[in-house]
């Protein structure tokens, strides 16, 4: 397994997922969203596995700041995602062409 977990250390449901894969000794790369933005690429990969709309966290400030609720193209939402790490629900969590949102061990449990 290669996990790689996006997230930010201040957010719960993040700190949960890391404690869940070290509990399980299972090597995870923590990628903190308010360092390192998703590439191009990972959205992609991550988007293919879960859709745009799961991505983004409706409850956010930047969400309501962008007013993305009233834009209709994916592509645009998708340049929003990559250039403000804070409309993402996280964490993600990708191994390999996988991934999940949020914190769902009954998902994760299937990777093993």
């Amino acid at each position: 397994m290669n996990i790689q977990i996006f997230g930010v250390k201040k957010c719960f449901d993040t700190q949960k997922a890391e404690r869940y894969f070290k509990e399980r000794k299972i090597k995870y790369q923590f990628i903190d969203l308010n360092q390192k933005a998703l590439s191009k690429r990972e959205l992609e990969s991550v988007r293919a596995a879960v859709g745009l709309k799961n991505l983004i966290d409706e409850k956010s400030k930047e969400y309501v700041k962008l007013n993305i609720a009233q834009i209709r193209s994916d592509s645009v939402k998708e340049e929003l995602l990559l250039n403000n790490p804070k409309l993402y629900k996280t964490p993600l969590v990708r191994n390999g062409k996988q991934a999940s949102v949020g914190y769902v061990p009954e998902i994760w449990e299937t990777w093993e």
